[in-house]
């Protein structure tokens, strides 16, 4: 593995129910990097993510240079957490995190540590997402993977949850793979980007690589091109 960077990926590719879902995707990280991957719907995003995760079959080489890796999944948790008839404390507990550091994670993502005794079906949108970046800090990962962290918020909880994940990001030096629709959020945090169609349509510096044209090839046209001057 080159000296500098956490992971490395080569030649990926990952059928399921005898669909190919990811074609000979090649790519790599350095330690503290912000790679933020951007295509539409069923371009295999969450399946790439998996499958850096280990939790799918794929061929190909990936290659880790950390094993402290959290990973938040898409935000399809949002529907479920009434299912869950747990405390916010009894939720960490399930990750073996002392009541403690429950707080100081509830404390970094602006949550009162009174919540660790609040029912989770009991929180607001806002306060379960909050929930779910704390969780995802348990432990103190050294590579932090989001899938739509913000998908079902609205724009100002949109921002403080991006606001948030670069706050950890400066002060903690931790890797960030994340997948994410918004294009403003790629111009502001991304150190690199990765277009992905089933195939890798483009990676590197967002300045340089999503003109216009890319992103009509990405996207389809119509794609309307808005680039922010400041980080």
């Amino acid at each position: 593995m080159k000296k500098g960077n956490i992971l490395e990926v080569s030649n990926l590719s990952v059928t399921l129910n005898r669909e190919e879902i990811i074609k000979d995707l090649s790519f790599q990280v350095e330690k503290g990097e912000v790679l933020i991957v951007l295509g539409p719907n069923g371009a295999g995003k969450t399946t790439l993510l998996k499958a850096l995760l280990g939790s799918i079959p794929y061929q190909g080489d990936i290659r880790w240079a950390s094993n402290k890796i959290s990973y938040l999944p898409p935000n399809e948790l949002l529907m479920r957490r009434e299912m869950l008839p747990l405390t916010v404390e009894d939720f960490f507990s399930l990750k073996g995190v002392d009541i403690r550091e429950v707080k100081e994670n509830l404390e970094s993502v602006g949550l009162n540590e009174k919540m660790a005794k609040r029912r989770i079906a009991n929180l607001s949108t806002g306060q379960f997402q909050r929930l779910n970046i704390a969780w995802a800090l348990a432990k103190k990962p050294e590579v932090l993977i989001f899938d739509e962290p913000t998908s079902g918020i609205d724009v100002g909880g949109t921002e403080t949850v991006y606001s948030l994940l670069h706050s950890f990001w400066k002060k903690y030096g931790m890797t960030i793979i994340l997948v994410t629709h918004d294009l403003n959020i790629v111009w502001e945090h991304a150190d690199n980007v990765l277009c992905l169609n089933q195939k890798g349509l483009c990676y590197g510096p967002p300045r340089k690589l999503l003109t216009t044209k890319k992103l009509e090839e990405l996207y389809g046209a119509g794609i309307k091109h808005y680039e922010h001057k400041y980080r």
